[in-house]
């Protein structure tokens, strides 16, 4: 009965590992491109912080009366 050598068998194992890292370059790249073509960040059409303020002079409160 002929045995393998462990240098294939260590040929494999690397080639498996090559052949992943190649997938998953491949999914970073697609993830990429989607965040690229979809920002979540895009910018509102009105700012949050001064959503409702009018611009210029306000109306007085009971407060400052």
């Amino acid at each position: 009965m002929a045995k393998r050598s462990r240098s294939t068998f260590m040929k494999r194992q690397k080639e498996m590992a090559r052949q992943q890292r190649a997938q998953d370059k491949f999914a970073r790249r697609l993830q990429r491109k989607a965040e690229r073509q979809d920002p979540e960040g895009k910018p509102a059409e009105e700012d949050p912080d001064i959503a409702g303020i009018i611009p210029g002079p306000q109306p007085r409160t009971d407060e400052e009366i």
